[in-house]
């Protein structure tokens, strides 16, 4: 992907001042697709002498930044973390002390799920200045590319956003009842380890075993792919069709729209789109 050049008259289409040397932006890179990256966040890569990222941010996204910056990977997997939360709070730190504009770029929205709130908390105590740049999160984010909405006036009038790993490997302490009541959609992050208590305690408090529950693995990238399972086979889906981690778990009534509006949606890179372009016919053999 070309990165995109121009910073100041990006900045003034924002009104925004400019990323002050010592301060740290803590900014959403979205769910994975760069065209999802909003344009707040774009100018923060465009302006920061260094980068901290995680591992969700993709190679296309850290290309628009200035080709000079430079990286620092900070990422977490399962029990693999290239740093622990309490060195990359003291990189920033110590990035900041030394006047970089440091730009600290998580997967998705940085202050749900994302451990930007304790990031900013250790900002404050040390007498670091910071902004928050928000992104989609990654609920929103797949649910759309998945084919279904989060919220229905028919389906759900509510939505809950929940951890599934907690804090130091503890059990998830969850109002389970709160989350098993009809007409509402729950979307797990990070909860593969934990999908047999899922669909456990869910059914345990009177959720239908029939209760549809979406899969979706790395998704709005390339190699997006999602299953429609339900809260009874939920656990052995997972192990037939081998879902790793990033992984949502969309739990409702809203799920099952997918079959609906998925073959009607459009959400195809700019090579499919320019290949259809080229071979009109091959449209009409397709319907």
């Amino acid at each position: 992907m070309t990165a995109f050049r121009g910073t100041q008259p990006l900045l003034h289409a924002l009104d925004e001042a400019p990323l002050a040397r010592g301060e740290v932006a803590i900014v959403g890179a979205g769910p994975g697709d760069p065209g999802l990256l909003t344009l707040r966040a774009l100018s923060m890569l465009q302006q920061a002498d260094c980068l901290v990222f995680d591992r969700l941010v993709s190679e296309e996204i850290l290309a628009m930044a200035r080709p000079e910056a430079r990286r620092y990977y900070v990422g977490k997997a399962s029990r693999c973390h290239a740093l622990t939360q309490s060195e990359t709070n003291a990189l920033l730190v110590r990035l900041a002390s030394e006047g970089q504009r440091v730009l600290r770029l998580k997967g998705g929205d940085p202050f749900i799920f994302g451990r930007g709130g304790e990031e900013a908390e250790h900002l404050v105590e040390h007498g670091v200045g910071f902004r928050v740049v928000p992104g989609i999160t990654s609920a929103a984010g797949c649910a759309s590319y998945a084919g279904f909405p989060l919220t229905h006036r028919d389906y759900a009038q509510s939505v809950t956003f929940v951890t599934g790993h907690s804090k130091g490997d503890r059990d998830l302490e969850l109002n389970w009842a709160a989350l098993a009541v009809p007409h509402h959609t729950t979307v797990f992050y990070m909860g593969l380890a934990n999908a047999e208590l899922i669909c456990h305690k869910l059914q345990y408090h009177g959720m239908p075993a029939e209760t549809p529950v979406a899969l979706i693995e790395r998704g709005t990238t390339p190699h997006q792919r999602h299953v429609v399972a339900t809260l009874g086979n939920l656990v052995e889906v997972i192990e037939r069709e081998g879902f790793r981690p990033p992984t949502l778990i969309v739990v409702g009534e809203v799920v099952r729209l997918a079959d609906t509006l998925a073959p009607g949606m459009t959400t195809m890179s700019r090579a499919e789109s320019e290949e259809r372009e080229a071979a009109p016919e091959l449209r009409k053999v397709a319907r």
